[in-house]
């Protein structure tokens, strides 16, 4: 299919109704299955740097932005790393060290989320 062959069809397809939602709240709708679209399709894109260290500068990146569904996405792309890992960030520079097994106090990249969380002053 032609790329303007594909956009008129998206058009006709969002210009349509969805239960009755408001424009705003279509969008909002359309965006989250976008994101969604994209999770369950990762292993089309690249994500070469899956399962490697991280550098602190990119941990300080991601934790001075919002947890949101969308920053996951956007950052497992710029870092060419899976949705899970980015989500998993956010995931423990909030969760409280009282809350987690002896095993995870000690493992070496959630003491480093950890410390470039407190860093920076990352609230969550």
């Amino acid at each position: 299919m032609k790329k303007n062959d594909y956009k008129e069809r998206m058009f006709d397809l969002l210009g349509g109704n969805i239960d009755d939602m408001g424009f705003d709240e279509k969008m909002n709708f359309v965006s989250n299955i976008i994101i969604e679209f994209e999770k369950e399709n990762e292993h089309l894109r690249d994500t070469s740097n899956k399962g490697k260290s991280w550098k602190d500068e990119e941990l300080k990146i991601i934790l001075t932005d919002a947890p949101t569904k969308y920053n996951c996405l956007k950052y497992a792309k710029i870092f060419k790393r899976g949705y899970g890992s980015i989500e998993q960030i956010y995931r423990w520079a909030t969760t409280p060290s009282k809350d987690m097994s002896d095993k995870r106090q000690n493992d070496a990249f959630i003491q480093q989320i950890k410390r470039v969380a407190k860093e920076i002053g990352f609230r969550g």
